[in-house]
């Protein structure tokens, strides 16, 4: 009989944390120089860093090149959407509230810079989807 009481105990106990979890949310960032798939990888290979940095914190993230915008799903106890924005931004990325880090932007491919320097979508050079080679 203890042994039943003790397993049911360690159940509850398991339940009772696994309850307390913070649920994932989704935070949606809008940047007008997120428009090709040079722009895509940068991004993802800094969200791949930032997410190891965060201890989990981001969990996952989708890019939508046509829209320019990243969705971005993170744990609350973690991590804040704030955080998530600023490591948009020091990828190098325009957020829909702040500029990206100067020293970030300047290493960004010449596609993915701002429009008014020159960067993003040419007339008849679609660069949403990556060229076959």
């Amino acid at each position: 009989m203890k042994k039943i009481i003790i397993f049911a105990s360690l159940i509850i106990s398991c339940y009772l944390v696994n309850a307390q979890s913070a649920k994932a949310e989704w935070v949606i960032l809008k940047s007008n120089n997120l428009k090709c798939w040079e722009c895509k990888d940068v991004l993802d290979k800094y969200l791949t860093k930032e997410k190891e940095n965060t201890d989990g914190g981001i969990v996952q993230w989708k890019i939508n090149l046509l829209q320019g915008e990243v969705r971005i799903q993170f744990l609350p106890d973690r991590t804040s959407a704030d955080e998530v924005r600023v490591a948009v931004n020091n990828a190098g990325f325009d957020t829909d509230i702040d500029k990206a880090l100067d020293e970030a932007y300047k290493k960004l491919p010449p596609s993915c810079k701002r429009a008014t320097e020159g960067g993003g979508p040419q007339l008849r050079k679609p660069c949403h989807v990556k060229p076959y080679l």
